[in-house]
């Protein structure tokens, strides 16, 4: 049976650790278990059979680490692990994934690594693997949208196979960058993945939680590969404190939850598989429902058109906007930037972004602008061109599920925007005209988006994916436009259709343009609006938006209301833009304002008294909303880069030995770890907070951390790792280094780790993150 047939008909049954078996085989600690794919491939395959023997239906490739980023022969490893699973298939229904785990770094802006390089070695693996034969392929222990973004993007360019995906959450529920699970959903299930779901980090007693909001949200079959819960060191060795029939007792709460595919990751052994399968398989299975649910993402947030109305702000978009248009024109992104944060702090839900002016780059500039967005906010994003150019190559590098402005119903238009928007994944506002121009009915133009909804669906584009903008015309014009355009906002919600409007259009010619806009827009909340786009900062239209909200009844304890009646001034801020101060910028993450304001206070304020009073300040008070939830790690590095800025002006004028030292920190990923993500980014939080720190790089031996620490008597030592299969090189190096200096502390941290873990290795911290790394620090220092 074709395994798409399969997930869509029952069960399905991943296997579980490669790790764990190869222990139990020999792997030497730091050995790469990949190797083994060629030095020993009848015991790779000897586990293999043993997971299809439990009741396994996928075997997961020996290919988690074989990627061009971290290995050199990785298409060889590849072809023999593929080789090594098949080998193991004794009958129907039994299939071989390849295994694609995360490159080890962090895409840009917030690492090293460019996104069409990270496309490219993520290409390398998918084509290797189908040509070794791989049934599928298992996008797995993600905890970046943007690097799972680029391995699926590189899986469907260069293969023909099913792609399954799977991503990383913490105790709560977010990925390494904040997201969370439905914003991961949106960006899956707008790429075409087959099937979407969790693995990895916690047990499924930890993970189960989290299986319903994945299930509400998910239209493809949902997995779910826990680990064989928390990890711990008995008698030297890592083990895992879930029994398989603990396991199996969770993952059958799990399948009653909805999810039906299902195995396990880390300290998960044929076993727990077993059992797992027996215990599901006592529960009906009920295939996954196609779900309405009309959601645009970002990295981070996800934003749902439903019973209340999404604010997109109007003000990045040249029309009508002199100051923007010579942003533009001279590419000032600072402008641009403060704008977007500006329209946030108004209460702005996603940003419309329309770089378009004749006598610039567009496709260059709004690839630019879209960056630098994702960058500084975590709103969605409205990719707002006529150009399918500029949009393909914005939705390529686009982190989430974006809203695409905009699709009409001449032929022409949909044969090039709808391909863009099914490739790439988005939601698609649809304007309601045609080869005949804009209907004078509303009958007419109800016509024409139901049109571009069916042959939106001909693309294979739902309609959940289509938001229409029946448009409205200039009253002073035409007497009727504004009721017309109303009576379709009521047709279309009448028909299951979400609607958006332009508001400020219905006002063009009149003065006191505001007060036409705010009614007309009280007219169509009436009507069912589901999303305006329109100026944040007018006051007019936000006492409108929040009076509707409390009237009925969606704004609970008028909570909303009383917030902005009670902020909110009298002036119209339309062309407003406030001046902020260095702290509020670097919080902020703007690397253009940090530099400006910092030269402009140093002229008459102490080098030192701005470091206290603005950066130490603005990267505390960072620190505590990354630690509160309230940010997340993609504007902790942005706020690290602003610090930075600001830190290299004042140096400057600071003399070198006036500069001051807080303490030396030495920083390595241990032996047979190839992954340093958690590691740079604790580099550069020590940084910002004036820690040196000696980065030893990733796959350091013991012996080399002991020879440093020889040479330089640092007494501080940060050690990651993010494989099981290799914290034993973390308690190696530990005991290595103290037997010679006792005193030296280490700190550890990464994904397998906890507490506990960390203190039976002989480690004298855990930090969780790379604030807690800061903490650490000032306690070892006393600074």
């Amino acid at each position: 049976m074709d395994i798409l047939k399969k997930i869509a008909t029952s069960y399905t049954f991943f296997d579980g650790a490669m790790g764990t078996q190869l222990y139990k085989m020999g792997l030497k600690a730091g050995e790469r278990p990949e190797a083994w794919n060629l030095s020993n491939p009848s015991a790779i395959t000897k586990i293999h059979k043993d997971y299809f023997l439990a009741g396994a239906n996928i075997a997961t490739a020996n290919t988690f680490g074989a990627n061009p980023l971290k290995l050199e022969n990785c298409e060889e490893l590849i072809f023999s692990a593929i080789k090594n699973a098949k080998n193991a298939i004794y009958k129907d229904e039994q299939y071989v994934a390849l295994d694609i785990g995360p490159s080890g770094r962090l895409i840009k802006p917030l690492g090293d690594l460019d996104f069409e390089d990270a496309i490219s070695a993520f290409a390398a693996v998918a084509k290797a693997g189908e040509r070794a034969g791989a049934d599928l392929i298992l996008i797995e222990t993600m905890s970046d949208p943007y690097e799972l973004k680029a391995a699926v993007i590189a899986s469907k360019e260069n293969t023909s196979l099913p792609i399954f995906a799977t991503f990383v959450l913490d105790e709560n529920g977010k990925t390494l960058t904040g997201a969370d699970a439905s914003s991961m959903i949106a960006l899956l299930e707008g790429l075409g993945v087959s099937a979407i779901g969790v693995n990895c980090s916690l047990g499924a007693k930890q993970l189960k939680r989290f299986i319903p909001e994945i299930v509400k949200n998910a239209s493809v079959p949902v997995i779910v590969n826990p680990n064989a819960g928390l990890p711990s060191v008995i008698d030297g060795e890592t083990s895992y404190d879930s029994t398989p029939e603990e396991f199996a007792e969770n993952m059958a709460e799990i399948v009653a939850m909805g999810a039906t595919v299902l195995g396990g990751c880390c300290g998960t052994t044929p076993e727990h598989i077993r059992l797992a399968r027996e215990a599901a398989l006592k529960v009906p299975f009920t295939p996954i429902t196609k779900k309405s649910i009309t959601v645009a993402s970002s990295y981070i947030d996800s934003v749902v058109f439903d019973n209340k109305c999404v604010i997109i702000g109007e003000r990045i978009n040249p029309t009508g906007k002199p100051k923007l248009k010579n942003a533009l024109r001279e590419g000032d992104i600072g402008y641009i930037l403060s704008e977007a944060v500006i329209q946030e702090e108004k209460g702005a839900r996603m940003l419309d972004v329309n770089v378009g002016l004749p006598e610039i780059n567009e496709k260059e500039m709004l690839v630019k602008v879209v960056r630098e967005l994702q960058s500084i906010t975590s709103l969605p994003l409205q990719l707002d061109t006529s150009s399918p150019d500029a949009l393909e190559s914005a939705m390529r590098i686009y982190n989430g599920k974006p809203l695409v402005n905009s699709v009409n119903g001449k032929k022409e238009s949909m044969e090039a925007v709808f391909p863009i928007v099914k490739k790439y994944g988005g939601v698609v506002i649809a304007l309601t005209l045609d080869e005949n121009g804009i209907p004078a009915s509303a009958t007419e133009r109800v016509k024409i988006a139901q049109k571009i909804i069916d042959r939106a669906r001909e693309y294979g584009i739902d309609k959940k994916d289509i938001i229409v903008d029946p448009l409205c015309l200039t009253v002073s014009s035409d007497k009727n436009a504004p009721s017309v355009t109303l009576e379709s906002i009521k047709m279309l919600k009448e028909l299951g259709i979400k609607t958006s409007l332009g508001i400020s259009n219905v006002s063009f010619g009149l003065p006191e343009r505001d007060n036409v806009n705010a009614v007309f827009f009280a007219h169509a909340l009436q009507n069912g609006l589901d999303a305006v786009i329109m100026n944040p900062s007018s006051v007019q239209m936000q006492r409108v938006f929040h009076a509707h909200n409390a009237l009925i009844g969606i704004d609970e304890g008028c909570i909303d209301y009383i917030q902005f009646a009670t902020s909110s001034k009298e002036v119209n801020e339309t062309e407003k833009t406030n001046e902020i101060t260095l702290k509020e910028a670097i919080v902020k993450g703007l690397k253009g304002e940090s530099e400006r304001l910092t030269k402009a206070l140093i002229i008459n304020t102490p080098p030192l008294e701005i470091v206290n009073n603005y950066i130490v300040s603005a990267l505390d008070e960072v620190g505590e909303k990354y630690e509160k939830g309230t940010l997340f790690l993609p504007q902790l590095l942005q706020s690290a880069e602003a610090a930075t800025v600001a830190f290299s002006v004042i140096r400057s004028a600071i003399p070198i030995d006036a500069q001051g030292k807080k303490g030396d920190i030495i920083l390595a990923t241990v032996k047979g770890d190839i992954h340093d993500i958690g590691k740079n980014i604790v580099k550069v939080i020590l940084a910002n907070y004036g820690y040196t720190v000696h980065d030893l790089g990733k796959d350091v031996t013991a012996s080399a951390v002991l020879s440093y620490v020889d040479k330089t008597k640092i007494s501080l030592v940060g050690l990651s790792a993010l494989m099981t299969t290799t914290v034993p090189s973390m308690q190696e190096t530990i005991e290595l280094v103290k037997a010679k200096y006792p005193s030296t502390k280490f700190m550890v941290g990464g994904a397998v780790l906890t507490p506990e873990y960390a203190k039976m290795i002989g480690a004298d911290f855990y930090a969780k993150d790379a604030m807690d790394a800061v903490k650490i620090a000032k306690e070892v220092f006393k600074n």
